[in-house]
């Protein structure tokens, strides 16, 4: 037998939420290979269980402090299914703009402050503002951009308040938005700008042969609404969600994975959404994904990166359209009366798709919740590509090889706490 080697990290960088990622490696081979998530549930289902339905979107936003908006608009979407509601064009052009938002601030963060650190060998942000402080001081402004959308429609950035099932508690005037206008023409160009200078980054060679979920909209890019597709042949009502998706405990893991079609596993998050639904972007973003090489169908996760700065120039320029096209709703009923029934939604959150399910009865109370967040779809594709990556840099010494390992977690900036129903690596080798 050769020499048995474990390694242990307490946790990884710059993820959200704590876990540990075990290896055992024996004559060259990977054996064996375990994504542990040890965080506790936090119950979220059970708190919303007797609670009022237009008390739903209040609830989830706090699933999440950088992906509120997601988690709000999947409650009210399945809310409104139930109760039969439609929203006015201007309640779903603004629901649009508050998604813009949270992509802009959830992406800006994501790529400068946690995973370009990676490409340029530095272990944070901080140490990396040393060499490159106009970056960071440029990130700082994308995001602060996309908090301030949220801000104005949401009543706060973290945990909006402003949401309710119908619409808003209150509505913008116009005049709210006059200075966000400015800086966000001025944020896709540093989006545009920083898409281009990422492009440049070493990225490893590494790609499978993924199946990529996400929504699909004929007339536009997903966030709201749409049918599930995949790039091998899935194409579902949100309605059939439950038949197609499954969840599974794994004694390992306190977050739950999730399977589709029997036991496949999927993908999702921006790569997914831009392979899927490239068409469905502006000619001005086809034409910057085109500029710097990156065209549907990529199958490496690492460029995940560069699909963020796509969607963060998309974003801005969405929500420039939606600021010029918008006019204070008049006389706007978006009131809603519960009615017992069953209801479902999928939005896109910035790192993938998020199941909501609800049962309510007549008087508008929660007797039944079911939320799948955007980590549990990935956890499985998370170990799976852990492994892959030691089994094709297994070469590299242990402290480069958790390096590779703690780079591929990030691919999906998983938020690991709102999944519980990284990280801590351990490699043995004999």
């Amino acid at each position: 037998m050769g020499d048995s080697r474990v390694i242990k990290l307490d946790y990884i960088a710059r993820v959200e939420g704590e876990g540990a990622f075990y290896v055992k490696i024996t004559d060259g081979k990977v054996t064996d290979s375990r994504l542990e998530i040890f965080e506790p549930p936090r119950f979220f289902e059970g708190l919303l269980k007797e609670r009022s339905f237009r008390e739903a979107p209040d609830i989830t936003a706090r699933i999440c402090g950088i992906c509120p908006v997601a988690y709000q608009m999947s409650s009210v979407h399945a809310m409104e299914m139930i109760a039969g509601y439609r929203p006015d064009p201007v309640i779903r052009a603004l629901r649009r703009l508050l998604y813009c938002g949270e992509w802009i601030e959830s992406h800006a963060l994501h790529t400068f402050m946690l995973h370009v650190p990676d490409f340029l060998g530095y272990p944070d942000a901080i140490e990396m503002a040393k060499d490159h402080r106009d970056w960071v001081e440029k990130a700082m402004a994308l995001k602060k951009t996309g908090n301030d959308i949220v801000n104005i429609l949401g009543g706060r950035e973290i945990h909006p308040i402003n949401v309710k099932v119908g619409g808003f508690y209150r509505y913008p005037q116009p005049a709210d938005f006059s200075e966000l206008r400015s800086r966000l023409v001025k944020a896709q160009e540093i989006a545009a700008d920083a898409a281009v200078w990422m492009s440049g980054l070493d990225f490893p060679d590494f790609a499978y042969d993924y199946e990529f979920v996400s929504l699909h909209h004929c007339d536009e890019y997903p966030m709201n609404e749409g049918r599930l597709i995949s790039n091998k042949g899935l194409d579902i009502d949100i309605g059939e969600y439950e038949e197609y998706f499954k969840e599974e405990h794994m004694p390992y893991s306190t977050t739950l994975h999730t399977h589709y079609d029997g036991n496949k596993t999927i993908f999702t998050g921006p790569l997914a959404r831009f392979n899927l639904n490239f068409e469905q972007l502006s000619p001005n973003t086809r034409d910057l994904a085109n500029r710097i090489n990156l065209t549907p169908g990529t199958n490496n996760p690492f460029k995940s990166l560069l699909v963020r700065m796509v969607e963060i120039f998309y974003a801005c320029e969405e929500a420039i359209s939606q600021i010029d096209n918008y006019k204070y709703p008049e006389g706007l009923n978006d009131h809603v009366e519960p009615r017992k029934g069953k209801g479902h939604a999928v939005t896109e959150a910035p790192r993938g798709i998020l199941y909501h399910r609800y049962a309510i009865d007549n008087e508008g109370f929660i007797k039944k919740a079911k939320i799948v967040a955007p980590t549990s779809h990935n956890q499985k594709v998370i170990e799976l590509d852990l492994r892959r990556l030691v089994e094709q840099y297994q070469s590299l010494n242990d402290e480069l090889l958790m390096e590779r390992c703690e780079s591929g977690v990030r691919n999906y900036d998983p938020c690991i706490s709102c999944s519980t129903h990284f990280l801590k690596v351990e490699i043995e080798r004999e």
